[in-house]
């Protein structure tokens, strides 16, 4: 079998599924008891804590446990927009980003709140001239997607930082989900003010992810109950979910400062589909993480060539996993002036430090002897 379908979801590390049966096994205790058992546990999830802060140059106290991307990036929006909406009503983002964000923008539209939708250039980018000009005093927010999860774009997140590090009550979010492990970032370093990940995107366990929030920003919470995770995320931890991604983290920052097999990989395979004729690719190169690759294929539909691939046993996807059921031209092409045919075909194939060069070459091959037969069909 042959995965490149990693930005979607990634096959868990053996080491991590160890620590997690492991710390299931031996510390089942909630953290929330008084008793010793209780106390063991607490003591081991605010370990993670702390080797999850330590590991992005953080505080402890900054680190929220959470099940994911999604539920971290509607805590991060709709807890700040409603904590600080005595202060104004207008907030930023982009056009292609994740739909845990889109939808949470469109909500907090329809209960009063103002949101300018930047647009993108053809490599996927915002323009920050353009993000300035949005800038008013009712400006509370600013949420930009690090890495896009449909072409990899790079979001200028440095210099968004400093256009605002200034503005006391503009905060800024980054849903960093796609970047955690394969772009560098420095966020005790940067004027980043929230910033959601997840764990199943580098090798931990779905529902488990982190929201970083900087000691001075208040959240509404968006679950009450028990008041655990500071009051912001009510429910009994998982502990052993907790404790293997930090151990997913650790590893992912460790193949982080070697992406030379990675972008050797993706290289080869944007050059060789840049050369098959009738091939388009919509990853920029030069603004892209190191681990996507979008491309369409004039004349097939996406879901056709994933199937295709599948019979295969090579497994790719149609853009974004999360709305490739709905068979939608995507909407992050669209906003890069792709048009809707090839926005419709368009498919991802997403990388992991586990994917081989060899693997690569395999897949280009397939991927050639399918366009080669879908075209003698159409013809």
């Amino acid at each position: 079998m042959i995965y490149f379908d990693n930005s979607a979801t990634t096959k868990p590390n053996d080491a991590v599924l160890e620590t997690y049966t492991k710390v299931a096994s031996n510390y089942f205790a909630n953290p929330s008891s008084l008793h010793r058992f209780g106390a063991k546990s607490k003591e081991l999830l605010d370990a993670s804590r702390k080797q999850i802060a330590t590991m992005l140059g953080v505080l402890s106290e900054e680190i929220i446990f959470t099940s994911g991307g999604s539920e971290g990036n509607n805590l991060a929006i709709k807890g700040l927009a409603y904590s600080y909406k005595n202060r104004g009503n207008h907030i930023i983002t982009s056009r292609i980003e994740h739909p845990s964000v889109r939808m949470v923008m469109e909500e907090l539209e329809s209960n009063g709140f103002r949101v300018t939708y930047l647009q993108v250039n053809k490599n996927g980018v915002i323009d920050l001239e353009k993000l300035k000009a949005a800038l008013t005093k009712e400006t509370i927010l600013i949420s930009i997607m690090g890495v896009n999860n449909e072409v990899g774009s790079i979001q200028p997140l440095q210099e968004i930082g400093e256009t605002i590090a200034n503005r006391e009550h503009t905060f800024f979010h980054v849903d960093f989900v796609q970047g955690i492990g394969k772009v560098p970032l420095e966020i005790g370093q940067m004027a980043i003010d929230l910033l959601t990940f997840s764990g199943h995107k580098f090798h931990a366990l779905r529902g488990t992810g982190v929201l970083f929030k900087k000691k001075n920003v208040h959240l509404h919470p968006e679950i009450l109950g028990g008041g655990q995770e500071m009051g912001y995320r009510s429910g009994t931890e998982n502990l052993a979910g907790g404790v293997a991604l930090a151990k997913a983290l650790r590893l992912a920052l460790e193949n982080e400062q070697n992406t030379s097999e990675l972008i050797e990989i993706r290289d080869y395979l944007l050059s060789e589909i840049a050369y098959m004729p009738d091939m388009t690719v919509h990853t920029k190169k030069s603004v892209a993480a190191p681990h996507i690759i979008c491309f369409s294929a004039k004349g097939h539909r996406g879901e056709v060539l994933v199937h295709a691939l599948e019979k295969e046993d090579i497994y790719i996807s149609t853009t974004s996993a999360c709305s490739s059921k709905q068979k939608l031209a995507s909407s992050t092409l669209k906003a890069m002036g792709v048009t809707d045919e090839e926005a419709t075909g368009a498919v991802r194939v997403s990388l992991s430090y586990e994917n081989r060069l060899t693997e690569a070459k395999i897949f280009i091959q397939k991927l050639q002897e399918i366009i080669e037969n879908l075209n003698k069909v159409v013809k």
